[in-house]
């Protein structure tokens, strides 16, 4: 057989290749129409296809796209790699490695992967459900299709057979090492926890406790500048995370930005639930931390209005807050700035999937009159709205390639998680995801007062994130309908932390405004100017401009009343719950 030979019949078998599937995919067309009873007629109009002739189309068109597939495998081979009949999303990280292109038998199983991802998909958005159930169904498809991914599995992902090759099997040992190091923590490791320490290279920027019940303490820091600003600010963390997001550290601190500029800054570091605390309720959330730090700052400061920020659900529990002030007469709030809050849970996003009546009644019922939700709990909940970056990515890196975790400040707080009070966690779902209460005036009762949000009036700065995946940010605008006075929305690039964390001296991102918030979400977007860079000069400015002048910088923190317990960050910060 001489050279030219090969070519040839080459050529000649992937032109009957071809030939075949064709006539294959041509006589399977013909089969299924039959099946469904088609045979040349058509659906009446107007007349809805049945569910089974929906599920046949969606099988149908997958099968297809497989014969395509196989057909035009060999092709690929020969020609070195035409372009494949499916792509990964851009983004999708799990596939970025040469072997899944050029290796035949890794392309096969990815884009077989992929066309079964498709198929599943195609029949979710063809399902005659409400949309709710939709929601639900897309969710949990992409939870199954993430779950069996071919890069999860040691024999199907290409970078972990070569990293077993090239360690002689130790990467593998060392993930199973990982892997049972983890089960003992009952977490997925996902950063190096060796390289943070709170107070040592987190939570830096300088202060001291000045107050502390079973639930908060409160930080004062320490001014930088000569002289503050009259009104001071209080902030409200999340009680589901500890408050030094906030306070990540040098040059990357929302709190030390605020200092440097010349506000004068107190800050609430909620305690993660213990026994002797698993019995609190919303209500002990509200009077024993945003009410009773309101009434410590005003003291410490000598003034009658203090503006407040609230991060997430810190800002629902301090708009809560806010609304019993208002409902009891007390005018206490110089400004209010809600980051990523929701105070309509309407539309909530992924996260409203998890949290519904089932859910909420069983925890009811095991921890609603006392006991305590596990941080670990919510931090996996909060992990599978994006299970590819927060779950499996770190599944295949440490268990299946035994590689060790990175530094990485944001992760390391993610991790360091916080639990609640069965009785507050209990009464906050059933009121917000599922019932969608407070928004409504009287609605609820909070310590003793039926709250109206509207009667709140306080000038309003809402911040939402333009990919928040827990605070959509069409609902964050649903704010400035529902609370405060004077509203000025702006919304930052990027997710739920990464939009609300930029600090100008990175010049990073960019964030959009427009004066006008009378238009609805999409409107105002479209009108909405762009700006490059962070957010936080805005607030700032717009900051001062609800503040009353500045006053030299007092020389100790607290008062006679209240003096230093200890340095900042405290001790309830650096306590563990997992």
């Amino acid at each position: 057989m001489n050279s030219d030979t090969l070519p040839n019949e080459l050529s000649g078998y992937l032109e009957g290749l071809m030939q075949a599937g064709q006539q294959s995919a041509k006589r399977f067309d013909e089969a299924l129409a039959a099946a469904m009873g088609g045979q040349g007629k058509s659906v009446a109009a107007g007349e809805a296809p049945s569910p089974l002739a929906l599920a046949m189309d969606v099988q149908r068109e997958y099968l297809m796209q497989l014969w395509r597939f196989w057909t035009s495998a060999p092709v690929r081979v020969a020609t070195l790699g035409a372009k494949p009949a499916i792509e990964p999303s851009c983004g999708d990280r799990r596939f970025k490695d040469e072997a899944w292109q050029a290796g035949p038998f890794y392309d096969f199983l990815k884009q077989s992967y992929l066309l079964s991802a498709r198929q599943l998909f195609d029949q979710v958005e063809q399902a005659q459900v409400d949309e709710k159930t939709k929601l639900q169904l897309r969710f949990y498809a992409r939870q199954f299709m993430d779950a069996i991914s071919p890069s999860n599995f040691p024999a199907t992902n290409p970078e972990v057979v070569r990293k077993a090759i090239e360690t002689r099997s130790a990467s593998l040992v060392q993930g199973m090492m990982n892997l049972i190091e983890d089960v003992r923590k009952g977490r997925i490791t996902r950063v190096d926890e060796s390289a943070f320490e709170v107070g040592g290279n987190l939570a830096i920027t300088p202060g001291a406790i000045i107050f502390q019940n079973e639930l908060i303490q409160l930080i004062e820091y320490t001014p930088q500048t000569a002289e503050v600003e009259k009104t001071p600010l209080l902030m409200v963390p999340p009680c589901i995370n500890k408050y030094y997001l906030l306070d990540l550290g040098k040059e990357n601190s929302l709190v030390e930005y605020a200092v440097a500029q010349g506000h004068r800054v107190f800050l609430i570091s909620w305690r993660s639930a213990v026994p002797e605390t698993a019995h609190l309720t919303w209500d002990d959330y509200l009077s024993l931390g945003p009410l009773r730090a309101i009434e410590i700052v005003r003291d410490v400061t000598n003034v009658d209005k203090v503006h407040a920020l609230g991060f997430c659900v810190g800002g629902t529990i301090l708009s809560c807050a806010a609304a019993v002030l208002a409902g009891r007469g007390e005018d206490k709030l110089a400004s209010l700035t809600l980051l990523t809050t929701m105070l309509d849970f309407a539309h909530t996003g992924d996260i409203g999937l998890l949290i519904d009546e089932r859910s909420v009644s069983l925890r009811e019922a095991t921890i609603g009159n006392g006991g305590i939700l596990p941080g670990k709990d919510l931090a996996f909940t909060f992990g599978t709205l994006r299970a590819n970056d927060l779950i499996w990515r770190y599944v295949v890196d440490s268990y299946l390639k035994g590689a060790p975790p990175d530094a990485f400040d944001l992760l390391y707080w993610d991790s360091d998680t916080v639990s609640l009070p069965g009785p507050m966690y209990c009464w906050y779902t059933r009121n917000t995801y599922v019932e969608n209460k407070i928004k409504d005036p009287r609605a609820t009762t909070q310590c003793g007062v039926p709250i109206d949000l509207s009667e709140v009036k306080a000038p309003l700065y809402v911040l939402a994130s333009r990919e928040d995946h827990i605070v959509p940010w069409q609902t964050a605008y649903r704010s400035t309908r529902i609370i405060g006075s004077e509203p000025r929305f702006v919304l930052a690039a990027s997710g739920h932390v990464a939009g609300v964390i930029n600090p100008p001296a990175r010049n990073k991102r960019s964030y959009w405004i427009n004066d006008d918030v009378n238009y609805v979400a999409e409107d105002w977007l479209v009108e909405a100017e762009e700006k490059p860079g962070s957010w936080w000069p805005d607030w700032s400015a717009w900051l001062k401009r609800h503040s009353s002048g500045t006053v030299p910088a007092p020389v100790q923190p607290g008062n006679a009343a209240y003096q230093v317990i200890e340095p900042a960050p405290g001790s309830y910060v650096k306590q563990k719950s997992n």
